[in-house]
């Protein structure tokens, strides 16, 4: 793919100039549109995306300042054009694909002069979510085109990103009038793209009814709005969940990575105890545990004089019915099992809620979980990663999402979970046929939720907060904790040939962790670690 030419209008060089330097042209290249003398194409092909992060996330302090810079850019960015559904316009129109911004003589005026580097992060930002949005199109084009055109999945691209970018101005009536087409074109039984685009189009539809006028603080999510979020039928998000362990592979592969570092963790050891935060997402039946009993049962050797298992979560009711059906499973097997729970939620959980026994090795389990507790000031994730570390575990098994969702700007989550959710609905679609009513609730009833709290929701209501492999690395060593070598690629290739996933999944190892993605695209990431 070619680079995505961005337009930058005159008024963003006035302030750009006076912080450009010779390392900043040597990764952007400035160059004047031949189109227009008011505008400029901002190339961004050669840019080192992971490199300029990490150049901005070398000192903590430093980090914070360049958020604030960052929200400031970005409160400057959403003011554009903000009276007029025209002053902004999205999507990938004209010859090539691009981001467009019409350019304004006060759209720019700002109390403090922005600096080259907060540019260079916004147009990055947009340069790369609109090449992921550009792929996601080429595959629904290539997947559908027979039935609704190329175009037409071309057309729905720009309509998402134009009603993002309208609502990321709060221009309700231009965002409004986006949405109606959108329904119309965004099928629940469609391609796999027209699917995701109704998941998105839901969590759009919900952040315009609770945005607040020009002038007054730009969002808030009132109570009765989060009490309406999570309105849907509880039976039915716990069906999804279970259809979701059964199709898709990605708790599957998690379960299977962790209990693989859990049993290597207590090769050998008669007392052994697992600490489940989440209690592996509240699904029926223990299924991770279960497979966990059947292997120590069946290890060379003894097996453990004693199991111990601790599930952490408010669920405690269903917890300890779950606990009831594994410790019968286990006595079948001849392992003497202790469940216990522990009825908080993640924030505060703290160390001495946890019974630990003298000479138990202890193993510490979280399976998409830690994400939920990621918020912009960093302390609370801050808090639980130090209070596990004060039980000294002798493994922490971590499993997240492996995308970028808890960035500074709107418009940037919104195309990054698009591109990330469009991998997810394809690989269903390879997977299920288009009108399986299994994979309309899957995806409605559990991946929809997940973007909807993307992309509707901020502040504490937002707890889908995934974010990519280098950046857990970087929290994890933070709070003392030490990777663990993968040692299981071969037996993770194993065990996607021995449960028959179609064909397209991929297991790669990508930096101490195991990626489980869908056509080299990353979904989740498995990782060890140790005090």
């Amino acid at each position: 793919m070619g680079h995505v030419p961005i337009q930058v209008p005159d008024e963003l060089y006035l302030n750009i100039n006076d912080d450009l330097t010779i390392d900043s042209l040597s990764c952007l290249k400035l160059t004047s549109s031949p189109s227009s003398s008011s505008t400029r194409d901002l190339s961004t092909s050669s840019l080192d995306h992971e490199d300029m992060l990490a150049g901005c996330d070398q000192e903590e302090e430093e980090e914070a300042r360049g958020q604030q810079r960052l929200k400031r850019t970005y409160s400057s960015v959403e003011s554009i054009g903000s009276n007029s559904p025209r002053a902004y316009t999205g999507g990938f129109g004209g010859g090539g694909s691009a981001i467009r911004r019409c350019s304004s003589t006060t759209s720019l005026n700002t109390p403090r002069r922005l600096h080259f580097r907060d540019h260079i992060w916004t147009y990055t930002q947009r340069y790369l979510a609109a090449e992921a949005v550009e792929e996601a199109a080429a595959v629904s084009a290539i997947r559908g085109g027979e039935e609704d055109g190329s175009a037409d999945g071309m057309r729905l691209v720009q309509l998402l990103i134009a009603c993002a970018e309208a609502v990321a101005c709060r221009d309700k009536l231009y965002a409004s009038s986006l949405l109606s087409e959108l329904r119309s074109r965004a099928l629940v039984f469609g391609t796999s793209f027209q699917r995701v685009a109704s998941c998105f189009v839901q969590g759009l539809a919900d952040r315009l009814s609770l945005l607040q006028p020009l002038g007054t603080s730009g969002f808030v999510w009132p109570a009765a709005a989060a009490a309406a979020a999570g309105a849907t039928a509880f039976d039915e998000k716990e069906e999804a969940l279970r259809l979701a362990y059964e199709i898709c592979p990605y708790i599957q592969f998690g379960h299977f990575v962790a209990n693989t570092f859990i049993l290597e963790a207590f090769e050998g050891e008669s007392f052994v105890h697992v600490v489940d935060l989440g209690m592996s997402l509240g699904l029926p039946r223990g299924h991770q545990w279960r497979r966990l009993i059947q292997s120590l049962a069946g290890r060379h050797g003894q097996p453990p004089r004693r199991l111990r298992i601790t599930a952490i979560g408010l669920s405690a009711k269903k917890f300890r019915s779950i606990g009831d059906e594994l410790e019968a499973y286990a006595l079948n097997l001849g392992i003497n099992l202790e469940f216990s729970v522990v009825e908080t939620n993640l924030e505060n959980l703290q160390a001495e809620d946890i019974k630990i026994c003298e000479g138990e090795v202890l193993a510490v389990n979280s399976i998409l979980q830690l994400h939920c507790v990621v918020k912009e000031s960093r302390g609370a994730l801050n808090s639980v990663l130090q209070m596990i570390h004060e039980l000294s575990p002798k493994v922490l098994v971590l499993v997240e999402q492996d995308s970028s969702h808890n960035g500074p700007f709107f418009l940037g989550r919104f195309m990054e979970a698009l591109h990330y959710y469009s991998a997810i609905f394809d690989s269903l679609d390879a997977m299920l046929p288009r009108y399986d009513t299994r994979r309309a609730k899957v995806e409605q009833f559990y991946f929809a939720e997940e973007i909807k709290n993307i992309v509707s929701c901020e502040g504490p209501a937002r707890v889908e907060r995934h974010e990519r492999v280098d950046q857990w690395r970087r929290r994890m060593s933070r709070a003392g904790f030490q990777s663990a070598p993968i040692k299981m690629m071969a037996q993770a290739k194993q065990w996607l040939g021995k449960n028959k996933v179609c064909e397209g999944y991929t297991v790669v190892e990508e930096k101490g962790c195991l990626v489980l993605g869908w056509n080299s695209k990353p979904i989740v990431a498995a990782s060890c670690w140790k005090c």
